[in-house]
């Protein structure tokens, strides 16, 4: 079925074509991959794709048995695609983008005869859209390709050599008559010519065991700098079938060298990798087929890394510092001659690069901006004026050596992709290299041993390779790999970040990883079922990040989550925008609920587009980093509005949320959620009793009670049968007044706080923020009027209590667990009657303030409890002193940076602690001379 539709598809124009395809799926079911296998083929971005179908036309399947023994074919960079992969993985046909032209690359030249059809469909392609030369020269060693051309429409010429005729549009050679054509074949590609060339390597190889076959063998100079290079290996000649699709298969995500010959090279004289002091380096992503970890921590972290690309070759470092460090002046020596690859050619270094180590290399080294003539450029990983010259500098044949660091351009661009969007990447990632915002840590590493490096090391592609086989045919992993997965989901999350849909090297790796989540399914993750193993983290992560990038997430989703039940769901739901925000971003709640996977449309008012606005899926923040999950690390989506009409989705679904950006006044507008599942969602003063009892029993699995300065977010079980929301909304505003009062502001917060319970959270039992966040076990007591008076709120009220606090009067590390606390003082005495917990009763205080002075009054000793002793002068002076204290805060500026400058303004402004802070450490510098002595303080009886 779908290899007819590609066979008639593939003449339409697009409109043509987008038209059919409506027509089909509106008559003809197809399974939702097959679907997705057309669309993405069709898509305007997916020019490879459609260059396959193009050079595939008319096949079903290629006879590749015969006495022809191919090579297995390595393809690199953004433009390299398989046309024929054998059940091993083995490409043994493929086709390339270069410059402005284009090249098939087959793995024998026996097969330039065998599939004549073949070689006028690459004919016709490599022409070119909208050529009209039909001229094809072919090379003399195969002149029997002419033949078969003979009544083809092409203008055919048997020629010597290359330059016997230049006019070609076409050249058709095999892969060991390049010879002295080499730079005018490379030239005549740039510059939009088509290149035919076929061969196998193998022999070659053989007959030369110390040269470097990638980069010496005669039809690799030319192909090589498209990323494809015949190999050293031989391919397995079989029956293909031939798909409506590039091929793939997991076995294809290999490693296409062993680079010991190269770490040889690099390491001699070297043992060790010198990145003490204050240096602090990124760790590179080591991801392409020819790319390889020189220098790495001991848990596999790489900070030197190196790769082969096109002809030539690149090294990367991932701190600039590191250049110009004396004692890595042995590796740089050796890294600049294997970037040079025996011309002996000039180094250029960039201005803004470290100059004097690299020039005692023995090279001929000048201080330069990118130029031509240059054998290795030096340069940062910091500017991307000459990505696409540099790239070609490199798979020309020049060497690259790059040093920068991704870390701090991330810290400065909070929400941006380093992977996509830092300069340095835009060079390497088509390289197989990647610079990330993770860190390095400083130390002295020993440098890998050649013969062991890829066996014994961490290597993306080879770990993914063997996590593949473990999934499709059970090969066990050794301890050092199983020890290594939480690690190759890190990256594979950080690969599928780049997003490069149309290169066919990260379809692959994509096709891989949806492969692997299809078989192995995802972990369940729930409370009663934790993930714990390094395999089931693994798929956990994968499962997540796969959805959002695969080409159709809805034939992906019953794999993810298998339990996922339709829901009651309302239409074209509207959602009033009253906002004015202060300094702080805040979500606005709708009331709405995905479910996963589901999506729907907003419609968005003209007001907020493109005004940093964005669309939020689910109030679970909070990202996980332990061994032990009880929810996959991250399960809320973002979407910035970027129009009036938005799709929105999450594969965890998750309450909708409309996030407004600080400092933002919008009034009288709406938003309209096409479709959603209603929440159970009380708003005070809008939702009344009646709405309420209608309104608890919404399918939503999370629900929201919004009161005056509060919002809470709770599983909707526990408000089933909650029957008067209104007592509960009083009982909180009055504690809410009560914070307000203490810190000395007005009644109604800049902001309401929010609290949510979750089944997991980053750190704690809960801790403060935006929003609170809670163990999900806290959920009934913030939604009991009954608990909440009986047993107090002790835990919540002393994250309000975090949130309130300011640095301009907190001494961390002593006091950051303690004044919090004197909201939940103040709010169970003034408002619940108690001041609740044994930590706080008086046979308690009366021990630590014993155990404080006996120990010797240390200040490592003065922190929570022992430092809320300190603070509780209400009892002498009323709560009223804190709160002038406070009031005076708002209105001081310029405020002390360290502790006992801050500890002398508190103690000048509220009097009565001299005696506490006296106590525990004598300071009598400034103001604190002149205050009047206290007699009767609670510490006298110490003194």
């Amino acid at each position: 079925m779908l290899t007819a539709v590609f066979d008639l598809i593939s003449g339409f124009s697009l409109t043509t074509t987008n038209l059919y395809l409506t027509l089909l799926f509106a008559l003809q079911p197809l399974h939702p991959i097959d679907r997705a296998s057309i669309l993405l083929a069709m898509s305007e971005e997916n020019h490879h794709e459609r260059a396959y179908m193009s050079l595939m036309r008319g096949f079903r399947e290629l006879d590749l048995r015969g006495p022809c023994v191919p090579s297995d074919l390595v393809l690199t960079g953004d433009h390299a695609f398989p046309l024929a992969m054998n059940s091993r993985g083995q490409v043994l046909m493929a086709a390339s983008l270069y410059g402005r032209g284009r090249i098939v690359v087959l793995g024998h030249e026996g097969y330039l005869t065998t599939f004549p059809a073949l070689v006028e469909n690459a004919l016709t392609w490599l022409r070119g859209d909208g050529s009209d030369n039909v001229s094809v020269g072919v090379h003399k060693r195969v002149e029997k390709a002419a033949d078969n051309l003979s009544k083809s429409s092409f203008q055919v010429a048997v020629v010597g050599a290359f330059s016997d005729n230049r006019a070609v549009g076409v050249y058709v050679t095999d892969a060991y008559s390049v010879g002295a054509d080499v730079k005018d074949l490379v030239a005549f590609l740039k510059a939009g010519g088509g290149v035919l060339i076929a061969g196998q390597a193998w022999s070659w190889a053989a007959n030369h065991p110390k040269e470097n076959t990638l980069l010496q063998f005669e039809g690799n100079k030319v192909c090589g700098v498209a990323g494809i290079y015949f190999s050293d290996h031989k391919g397995e000649a079989e029956c293909l079938p031939v798909y409506p699709q590039i091929p793939s298969s997991w076995m294809a995500v290999v490693i296409g060298k062993d680079f010991e010959d190269d770490l040889q090279f690099l390491l001699q004289g070297v043992s060790e990798f010198d990145l003490q002091g204050r240096l602090l380096a990124s760790e590179v992503l080591v991801h392409g087929p020819l790319a390889f970890p020189i220098g790495t921590t001991d848990s596999g972290q790489a900070f030197l890394a190196g790769s082969y690309y096109g002809q030539g070759r690149v090294i990367v470092v991932t701190h600039e510092g590191l250049l110009g460090r004396e004692t890595m002046a042995p590796f740089w020596k050796n890294a600049l001659h294997w970037l040079d690859e025996g011309r002996q050619g000039v180094v250029g270094v960039a201005p803004n690069a470290p100059f004097d180590v690299l020039r005692k290399s023995g090279m001929q080294c000048e201080k330069t901006h990118f130029r031509e003539g240059l054998s290795v450029f030096v340069c940062t990983a910091y500017g991307d004026a000459h990505v696409e010259e540099i790239q070609q500098f490199v798979a020309e044949g020049g060497g690259l050596l790059i040093g920068g660091h991704a870390w701090y351009w991330a810290q400065s661009r909070p929400g941006e992709n380093e992977i996509t969007n830092f300069p340095g990447n835009k060079i390497l990632n088509a390289m197989g290299l990647s610079l990330l915002k993770k860190t390095v840590g400083a130390g002295l590493y020993k440098a890998p041993v050649p013969s062991k490096a890829i066996k014994d090391s961490y290597h993306f592609r080879h770990l993914l390779h063997r996590f593949a086989s473990h999934v499709s045919h059970g090969v066990e992993l050794n301890g050092h790999e199983e020890g290594h997965l939480k690690r190759l989901g890190a990256d594979c999350v950080t690969y599928l970040n780049m997003k490069a849909h149309g290169c066919p090297s990260y379809t692959q790796v994509l096709s891989t990883l949806t492969d692997i989540v299809m078989k192995s399914g995802m972990p369940q993750v729930c409370d009663s079922c934790p993930v714990k193993s390094p395999r089931d983290h693994l798929l956990l992560s994968l499962g997540t990040e796969v959805y959002k990038v695969c080409p159709d997430p809805d034939a992906l989703l019953p794999y993810l989550i298998k339990d996922n039940p339709l829901m009651q769901v309302v239409y074209n739901h509207r959602i009033k925008i009253d906002v004015h925000t202060a300094a702080g971003l805040e979500w606005i709640s709708t009331g709405l609920y995905l479910s996963p996977g589901m999506k729907t449309y907003i419609a968005m008012p003209a007001e907020i587009v493109n005004k940093e606005w964005k669309i939020q899926i689910s109030c679970q923040t909070d990202y996980l980093k332990g061994d032990q999950l009880k929810r996959a690390p991250c399960v809320h989506e973002k979407f910035p509005v970027i129009s009036e009409m938005m799709q929105v989705w999450n594969l965890w679904g998750g309450l909708i949320y409309l996030v407004a950006p600080p400092k933002t006044k919008v009034e009288g507008v709406e938003a309209i959620v096409q479709m959603a599942v209603p929440a159970p969602y009380y708003k005070s003063g809008v939702t009344t009793a009646a709405d309420w009892l209608l309104l608890r029993t919404a399918p939503s699995p999370w629900a929201e009670l919004e009161f005056d300065n509060i919002i809470l977010t709770v599983p909707s079980d526990v408000v089933r049968s909650l029957d008067r929301p209104d007592e509960l909304a009083a009982l909180w505003d009055e504690m809410m007044r009560s914070i307000a009062d203490l810190a000395a502001i007005p009644h109604t917060f800049p902001r309401k706080e929010r609290f949510v319970a979750d089944v997991q959270i980053s750190h704690g039992w809960m801790h403060a923020g935006y929003p609170i966040m809670g163990q999900q076990s806290t959920a009934g007591e913030l939604v009991s009027v009954e608990r909440i008076r009986s047993k107090g709120l002790w835990g919540p009220i002393h994250e309000l209590g975090h949130n309130q606090q300011r640095g301009c009067w907190e001494f961390p590390p002593n006091t950051t667990e303690c004044t919090c606390n004197l909201w939940s003082v103040y709010v169970h005495e003034e408002v619940l009657g108690d001041r609740q917990g044994e930590a706080v009763t008086s046979a308690e205080r009366q021990k630590r303030k014993e155990g404080y002075v006996k120990a010797g009054k240390k200040r490592g000793s003065w922190e929570m409890w022992v430092a809320l002793e300190t603070l509780l002068l209400q009892e002498q002076f009323g709560w009223d002193a804190f709160k002038k204290v406070f009031a005076a805060y708002h209105e001081m500026s310029d405020f002390p940076k360290d502790n006992e400058g801050k500890m002398n303004l508190y103690a000048v402004t509220q009097t009565g602690t001299v005696c506490f802070f006296e106590a525990g450490h004598r300071n009598n510098e400034g103001k604190m001379n002149d205050l009047p002595p206290w007699s009767d303080h609670p510490m006298v009886q110490y003194d």
